[in-house]
């Protein structure tokens, strides 16, 4: 089967894995838009997830191969290989609709009564009262009889394991009770596999930011996909293989980082599809439980973003017609430092306390969330230093080779309010423009 996309042209699809892109599982993907709202801002922006989960298996498949070309092909490696693949076509299948805007009205996750075994290490004990998340609903749904008979071709074919999938997609390798399963020849290569699905340089990270770029029409995205791949390598340590690139695509590496930090200010933080997920989330606290997400996968199943526009398109609430019709409050106060906060938040202050109604919304990322956690549960990719005349590589820690994960290490937040200005009487407006109005001194505000 060959499926032609227009980020990465010709993806062919194994005939044993056709089975699975067919369930209904898969194929509701075709209707979870894969920027939520953001189309509301960037017209072209309707691609989805069904397209980009087979976008990321294709770069991942790449990937795989240039890292264990040296091997011959065998069983173990056919095996690894395919379960490597399968790690990332499910891995969007637990997304609510409109991705990530409504997972605010999911259930709490011992409802969704997982096996612990394939719960993160933070939930193996405890009442699991937290809410759950897209990846509980994958991982759930992954484990569970709905998705059996689909992986039947693969597992007769490869041996593929559902639970091993799992382990790559949790990066809980307790998901599988085959210890050896990743093993080639005595070396452990879960680490790496895992890095590739969830790390500074996983596969997702690869295709959304190309396949997002592409479709909203901005050039924030774009970085040498090919030169990053062909310079990843393997680091063998302590019997465990590890993620590594050439110094040579360290450059490479820092324009993939940059890319997908002017992709979260120019695209993702947009103001206007921010403010869209405010008014969501308005409407879902105030709507008396007109929506909800349940628990029940065969129901969770006919959620999709048609499903949930249907109910906005119904509802009475202000909040849903806003969303409906694209309608958000003006934008009157925008801060990208401490001075403009402590103005942004007198605002708020003066606003709470005559009564005025105003949306805030704060769009906080990280270059890296795996920069600080480095130590303790990721482990880092590893930077290749070849010697002429050494027969061993060096390594050196990724955070090491490059200044952007200190410098941008802190969060970088972007703070909004949005409220009607002409509706208020004169004297609070000129209120609000007065403490506006004042320059803050060295960034700390007046």
């Amino acid at each position: 089967m060959e499926i032609r996309d227009p980020v990465h042209g010709s993806i062919h699809i194994l005939e044993e894995e056709i089975p699975i892109i067919s369930h209904p599982l898969f194929c509701r993907l075709r209707n979870i838009k894969q920027l939520g709202l953001s189309e509301c801002v960037f017209p072209g922006a309707t691609q989805t997830r069904y397209l980009h989960s087979i976008g990321v298996m294709y770069i991942g498949e790449r990937a795989f191969d240039r890292l264990f070309k040296r091997h011959t092909t065998n069983g173990e490696v056919d095996r690894l290989r395919e379960s490597f693949k399968l790690a990332f076509l499910p891995h969007d299948i637990g997304h609510a609709p409109l991705s990530h805007s409504s997972e605010s009205v999911m259930p709490p996750l011992k409802k969704l009564e997982i096996d612990r075994r394939y719960l993160p290490k933070r939930d193996r004990t405890g009442d699991l009262d937290r809410q759950a998340t897209h990846e509980d609903y994958t991982v759930k749904f992954l484990i569970d009889d709905h998705y059996h008979d689909a992986f039947k071709a693969v597992e007769e074919r490869w041996g593929v394991k559902r639970s091993a999938v799992a382990a790559l997609i949790t990066g809980n390798l307790e998901c599988t009770s085959n210890s050896d399963y990743f093993a080639i020849e005595g070396i452990d290569y879960f680490p790496l596999l895992h890095q590739l699905v969830s790390s500074e340089l996983d596969c997702d990270r690869m295709d959304y930011l190309m396949r997002d770029s592409y479709f909203c029409g901005v050039s924030y995205g774009h970085f040498d996909l090919d030169w990053l791949l062909d310079n990843l390598t393997v680091c063998i340590v302590d019997g465990k293989a590890l993620l590594g690139i050439s110094e040579r695509a360290v450059v490479t590496f820092d324009d993939f980082l940059l890319s997908r930090f002017h992709m979260f200010l120019q695209v993702y933080f947009h103001y206007r599809s921010v403010c869209l997920e405010q008014l969501l989330l308005k409407f879902f606290k105030t709507s008396q439980g007109e929506y909800q997400i349940p628990a029940d996968l065969h129901q969770y199943m006919k959620h999709d973003d048609h499903y949930l526009m249907s109910v906005l398109r119904s509802s009475s609430n202000p909040y849903a017609q806003a969303v409906v019709n694209n309608q958000i409050p003006p934008k009157v106060c925008e801060s990208f430092n401490q001075g403009q906060l402590a103005q942004l938040n007198k605002v708020r202050q003066y606003l709470e306390e005559e009564g005025v109604e105003y949306i805030h919304s704060s769009s906080q990322g990280r270059l890296s969330r795996y920069y600080h956690d480095s130590q303790n549960y990721h482990p880092s990719i590893l930077v290749v230093r070849s010697i002429t005349g050494v027969k061993e590589a060096e390594y050196t820690d990724i955070f090491k080779a490059t200044d952007l994960f200190e410098k941008f290490s802190q969060a970088h937040a972007v703070n909004r309010l949005h409220f009607d200005m002409e509706s208020l009487n004169f004297s609070v407006r000129k209120k609000i423009m007065q403490i506006i109005s004042v320059r803050p001194v060295d960034g700390q505000g007046e």
